[in-house]
């Protein structure tokens, strides 16, 4: 299968819309964009992700093959994740929502408030 179905209750595109959807993979993804980085300078750029949460996230994105993980053999071990082809592929569109969200917060911090 190329494509997909986004509208088909039974395509799979549907686990990958999760996995951009996600605040923290996104967090992640807007991250990595800049380079490799290592555990504690991502959790510190990121902020308000708990250890275990960013784990959990950076596990599932190697997984689906958005970042990799390269282990250096030195003492005390360095681990840095960096964003794959893949990865990098979907920073534009990312970036743009990015965007967008930073623009369009207030207006709709605005809207709750009149809705509430």
């Amino acid at each position: 299968m190329d494509t997909g179905d986004v509208f088909d209750p039974n395509c799979p595109t549907r686990v990958v819309l999760d996995r951009i959807g996600d605040k923290w993979s996104v967090l992640v993804l807007l991250s990595l964009s800049d380079g490799p980085m290592r555990f504690t300078a991502l959790r510190d750029r990121i902020g308000g992700v708990t250890p275990k949460v960013l784990t959990q996230t950076l596990r599932t994105m190697e997984h689906d093959g958005l970042i990799s993980r390269k282990i250096f053999a030195e003492v005390p071990p360095r681990v840095e994740y960096a964003l794959t082809d893949l990865g990098g592929s979907l920073h534009g569109p990312i970036a743009v929502v990015a965007t967008w969200a930073e623009q369009n917060v207030s207006k709709i911090l605005e809207s709750r408030e009149l809705s509430a």
